[in-house]
């Protein structure tokens, strides 16, 4: 923490982009928003070889990636009230340090259990960092250096993302996958000392209230009740315990929304669904996201077992997709703007599909050029549609002053959808706990999942066709005010070039100018 600034609050809501401090913040937030994005990309690259050194079965790997999703998906909204409430920055710095240890843990792990236990503690650290991000950018810049600061975020965001895959497949094959993790290490401490000495303490004044952690622990445990039930029924069949978690899940989950409607101060207020846009486009959400979920877990792990890549090459094999996000995302989302989101919410979804269709010619002796590449164009194409109208559809529905919690919705939705994707595809397609040391066996149960991919991802396009209106980005679909109160008003994405691959990206809302003490406040 710099001399100047001994409370870290001075130039909150005021800083410049053109500015040092300015480019420091934000070299800051892409450091520490690109540990998370780097970590959700490049570890699936290194599953067959973590399966091969742990001696790990289809169950492990699975786990390995839900374990991190599972406490993110339940926690990731309590992270950013609690930013609000004790700090953004302060948060976001715990965020940084507990990620880095897990992340840590995760390289050393010396069996299976410790990595799944580690994964899921690098998910509370993802849950405290991800919200702070972008949160920070809004609440330190001025309002009219604000879009060029997310615009700068959100484009060197999206390399992040399109690097991963290419980064893991190298370490992977070089020092090894353990490595993937141990990366973020050296990340945290360059972004730890950056953030202290440059980045200004911000808070949202009108937070305040008790959390809702009860909330979050039922969701949590929910997901995680399901989760249990569908990775280890392939293995176990259906025995007391697999039936026993799957019925407590499904329990849990309705206490959760009783929970809800009850609690003071609930962590996903119902009346928030009471926006039918926004039911609907988080019911497109979860049929998309799902998808998503589960192509990119077994894709990498298709390209390396059967059709014969080596880390690298699978990682690098998929960068179309995120390339094509990374130029195009910006003209998707003004092209929604124009016409409406309508139309990009129902074609985006079945372009995706055809993509996961074309996918299931890559298998032994596929060609990348004539086999894979054609299936990742149509499947980046469809994304690329989908993604940027989708995100402003969710902050359209609701009035501005809950775009954050709106945002924070959706990306839970999301994840918890890619969650029980990873979890259920394998049951699906018949899977076995030892499958993906078999290219037969696996190629063929690869083409039954994106079978039922491609199938979801049709229900989210009819979804989106019977329930989305078109003209929701001009009008808007917050419930009508109470007699007397201010009208509502709502609110379009400012980041179009992130690239939401397993989650939406996250948006804090919208912040006023600072108060004359310095505290930015929310609109």
């Amino acid at each position: 923490m710099s001399a100047a600034n001994p409370h870290g609050t001075a130039g909150a809501g005021t800083l410049r982009l053109a500015e040092r401090q300015g480019r420091w913040v934000l070299f800051t937030t892409v450091l520490g928003s690109g540990m998370a994005m780097l970590d959700s990309t490049v570890v699936g690259v290194a599953l067959p070889h973590i399966g091969a050194d742990l001696d790990a079965d289809l169950g492990v790997l699975q786990w390995t990636v839900n374990a991190y999703m599972l406490t993110l998906a339940g926690l990731i909204l309590l992270g950013g009230t609690l930013g609000d409430r004790y700090g953004r920055r302060r948060v976001f710095l715990l965020g940084i340090v507990w990620f880095a240890l897990a992340s840590a843990l995760c390289g050393l792990a010396w069996n299976a259990g410790v990595l799944i236990a580690a994964r899921a503690l690098q998910g509370v650290g993802g849950a405290l960092l991800t919200p702070g991000s972008l949160a920070l950018i809004q609440a330190t810049f001025r309002p009219d250096d604000r879009a060029r600061a997310v615009g700068a975020w959100s484009g060197l965001g999206g390399v992040a993302a399109a690097v991963g895959p290419f980064l893991g497949g190298w370490l992977v094959d070089g020092p090894g996958w353990r490595w993937v993790f141990l990366l973020n290490v050296p990340l945290a401490l360059l972004c730890v000392p950056v953030a202290l000495r440059h980045v200004p303490e911000s808070r949202d004044p009108a937070a305040e209230g008790r959390f809702d952690v009860t909330g979050a622990a039922l969701a949590a445990l929910a997901l995680g009740g399901v989760t249990y039930a569908l990775i280890a029924a392939p293995e176990v069949g259906a025995s007391a315990a697999v039936v026993g978690t799957a019925l407590g899940g499904a329990v849990l989950a309705a206490v959760f929304v009783w929970w809800e409607r009850h609690v003071p101060a609930p962590m996903v207020p119902p009346e928030i669904f009471a926006s039918r846009q926004f039911t609907a486009v988080n019911a497109v959400t979860l049929c998309v996201y799902a998808a998503f979920g589960g192509f990119f877990f077994l894709a990498v792990v298709q390209l390396q077992v059967s059709v014969g890549y080596s880390a690298l090459a699978a990682g690098t094999a998929l960068l179309p997709t995120t390339v094509l996000m990374l130029l195009l995302s910006a003209r998707a989302g003004a092209l929604g703007t124009r016409i409406g989101p309508r139309v990009p919410l129902t074609v985006g979804p079945l372009l995706c599909a055809g993509g996961m269709l074309l996918m299931t010619r890559a298998g032994p002796g596929a060609s990348y050029v004539s086999d894979v590449l054609p299936a990742l164009l149509v499947l980046g194409s469809g994304m690329v549609l989908l993604v940027a109208p989708l995100t402003a559809t969710v902050l359209a529905s609701v009035d501005v002053a809950r775009a954050g919690l709106a945002s924070g919705v959706n990306n839970a939705v999301a994840r918890a959808a890619g969650l029980v994707a990873v979890a259920a595809l394998p049951l699906l397609a018949g899977m076995g706990p030892e499958s993906y040391r078999d290219p037969t066996v696996f190629d063929a149960a690869f083409d039954r999942s994106m079978l039922y991919c491609a199938l979801v991802l049709g229900v989210g396009g009819a979804l989106a066709w019977l329930t989305v209106r078109g003209d929701v980005l001009e009008t808007g679909d917050a419930p009508e005010p109470e007699p007397g109160a201010p009208a509502p008003h709502h609110c379009t994405a400012e980041c179009h070039t992130h690239c939401g691959v397993v989650a939406p990206p996250l948006d804090p809302g919208h912040v006023a100018e600072p108060h004359p003490g310095g505290e930015p406040e929310r609109r």
